[in-house]
């Protein structure tokens, strides 16, 4: 089972779920330490067969995560370091992560915490939630969103936050497909999560992480030379998926009409 690496952060395990919550008072900001400590809690998830889901959130009304903690950089906290085995925030580059992860967010994701969330698989926010790039602002780059959100949206949008550091409603961000529902508040987020995050956890999962491996190798591939990779089992989430009883257990139970078990094996 996972545990906590940090008293900044909080695990809870249920039905094959991993709920992390990042409590940092006042705003969630993290610096070196709590990344490190992160990257270590989602590597434990990624490597316990027993885990299937996580979810992230944090704690507060305010703030989901201001990001980099500014504060501490300038009281003399290392800026440039070593974030840990994910990166920055412990999902950025967390190598082999083929499961599933939910970012259950309320209240300002900002600079790093809205990359935070944009590691995510999922994304569910409250009504209250605001998304914000300023780090042009500070004469800097947010590097890991300049990367990944002209993709994730038109790139005009993106370019427009990017370049101005303007706040993006949640409702905004659902219109243009960066959140996948937006809810009334942080319980009925949380409970979103869950359910959905139940929902995953009892389904294949063998082929999740075939989903999520194919998916991160086709975003650098033109369209033929991704499909061959997975028609050929040259992935080896999918290799192992095709040659797993799992591969075959839908198609049994299809004709035995019974729910399939899966056994990610």
């Amino acid at each position: 089972m996972v545990t906590s690496a940090s008293p900044v952060l909080r695990t809870r395990v249920e039905d094959r779920v991993l709920e992390v919550t990042l409590d940092r008072p006042p705003a969630n900001a993290i610096d070196l330490p709590t990344s490190q400590a992160m990257g270590e809690v989602f590597a434990g998830f990624r490597d316990d067969p027993e885990l299937r889901v996580a979810i992230v959130r944090t704690e507060g009304d305010k703030f989901f995560c201001a990001g980099w903690d500014l504060k501490a950089a300038a009281d003399g906290a290392a800026v440039q370091g070593e974030y840990g085995v994910g990166g920055f925030g412990g999902l950025q580059e967390l190598p082999d992560l083929n499961k599933p992860v939910l970012a259950a967010v309320h209240g300002m994701a900002v600079g790093g915490g809205f990359e935070l969330a944009l590691s995510c698989d999922l994304i569910y926010a409250s009504e209250a939630t605001r998304f914000g790039l300023p780090e042009i602002n500070a004469g800097t780059l947010a590097d890991a969103a300049t990367i990944k959100l002209p993709k994730r949206m038109p790139y005009h949008v993106a370019m427009e936050l990017l370049l101005t550091g303007r706040w993006m409603p949640a409702e905004e961000a659902a219109r243009w497909g960066v959140v996948n529902e937006v809810l009334a508040d942080e319980e009925a987020v949380r409970a979103r999560a869950w359910e959905t995050a139940r929902l995953l956890a009892a389904g294949p999962p063998l082929v999740f992480a075939a989903i999520k491996e194919t998916a991160r190798a086709a975003e650098s591939l033109r369209f033929q030379d991704a499909l061959d990779l997975v028609t050929a089992s040259s992935l080896p989430t999918v290799a192992t998926l095709y040659s797993s009883e799992d591969g075959i257990e839908g198609f049994k139970a299809f004709a035995e009409k019974r729910a399939p078990v899966w056994k990610g094996r």
